[in-house]
């Protein structure tokens, strides 16, 4: 259980909204739980660190978050498990993945006891936030922003670091269509792209809207230098399973480290499928479906966990992956969700359990 120094002054919320939600009708991202974590950084130190109802923010105009981008954000769930108590599924690979993106940005690191202690604090108080319910879980936003109100290009010496919270079930209601992208770049080796900062999202918009004009749901990022190998999709990373050998596109400085990928990398080896961590290009992905190649495609994450790709459009040929029930994604999917909610062993200790 918790072991930490860090202690978390409480304020409760005199209002709940948590009985009037509607727990069977869920949209991801829309309804905050009542309270909310924070903590600033000043004079060289994370200070007042506590948890209050949940509230807007009262910001200067000239915070650097506004003008010069210092801004990272993680995301993990919280699930019910089956014997009642609620597991924040790996709690400690995010807060190290956390300090990877703060690093990365110029921004003070957290603290593990603090990162962990606002995590386990929040989740007990919002326990009756957490979906008792297949495929749904809370869903946990840490995210840290620059607030020294200073206009000019500088690393900010103040911050905010916050938790908020919010159920979720499905981040796709349905198979995704996606366009494999060979002109606009999400991210560069030596760039920003294995950090989780806002700026990565905010270029991805527009090619991506694009692709949504074309009818397609999301792109299939290719590498910035040759438009040619596959990077990861959208908020995803990505993954293929050709005639039983799963691909993925290997962590070489351009894409995110996803904790879900790892996890999924990790279950396949422990049963035994043989798995590839390369670089694929779109070429190979193409000749296999000429080839008349079992193929199946999908992104892989937190908020989406597995998210099936039904279509994929390659300069302007469409090509159709395998999504029926029995294909192997999902099976990774089933075994995954079954440690999650400790049903299987979970013999990486992955599962930080609060018990209720």
């Amino acid at each position: 259980m918790l072991i930490t120094t860090t202690k978390i002054p409480i304020t409760r919320t005199k209002n709940s909204l948590v009985s009037s939600f509607d727990f069977e009708n869920i949209t991801f991202g829309k309804q905050p739980t009542d309270h909310m974590f924070i903590a600033e950084y000043k004079d060289g130190e994370w200070q007042n660190p506590r948890i209050e109802p949940f509230h807007n923010l009262s910001i200067s105009p000239m915070a650097l978050c506004f003008h010069y981008g210092q801004t990272i954000f993680e995301g993990f769930k919280a699930f019910k498990m089956k014997d009642g108590n609620i597991n924040v599924f790996r709690a400690y690979k995010h807060a190290e993945r956390i300090n990877k993106s703060l690093d990365r940005m110029c921004m003070p690191s957290i603290p593990e006891d603090l990162f962990i202690a606002a995590t386990h604090n929040l989740v007990k108080l919002e326990k009756d936030w957490v979906p008792n319910k297949e495929n749904a879980s809370l869903y946990l936003r840490p995210f840290v922003i620059a607030t020294e109100p200073k206009l000019g290009v500088k690393v900010s010496e103040e911050y905010i670091f916050m938790i908020v919270c919010s159920p979720m079930a499905s981040y796709y209601a349905k198979n995704l269509k996606v366009k494999v992208e060979t002109k606009y770049s999400r991210a560069v080796q030596g760039g920003t792209g294995e950090a989780k900062c806002g700026g990565n999202y905010g270029a991805a918009f527009y090619p991506t809207q694009l692709a949504k004009e074309e009818g397609f749901d999301q792109v299939l990022w290719t590498d910035a230098i040759h438009h040619e190998y596959i990077e990861e999709s959208g908020t995803m990373n990505a993954m293929f399973i050709i005639e039983d050998v799963i691909i993925t596109p290997s962590l070489d400085g351009s894409l995110l480290a996803g904790i879900t990928r790892d996890s999924i990398i990790t279950i396949a080896k422990d049963h035994g499928m043989k798995i590839e961590e390369r670089r694929i290009s779109y070429k190979e992905l193409e000749e296999a479906f000429l080839c008349g190649k079992k193929v199946e495609a999908f992104g892989i994450g937190t908020a989406a966990v597995i998210a099936p790709i039904e279509l994929i459009g390659i300069n302007g040929k469409e090509y159709f992956p395998y999504v029926k029930d029995d294909a192997k994604m999902f099976v990774l999917k089933s075994l995954l969700q079954d440690i999650r909610i400790g049903k299987s062993e979970d013999i990486h200790h992955w599962n930080y359990i609060i018990e209720i």
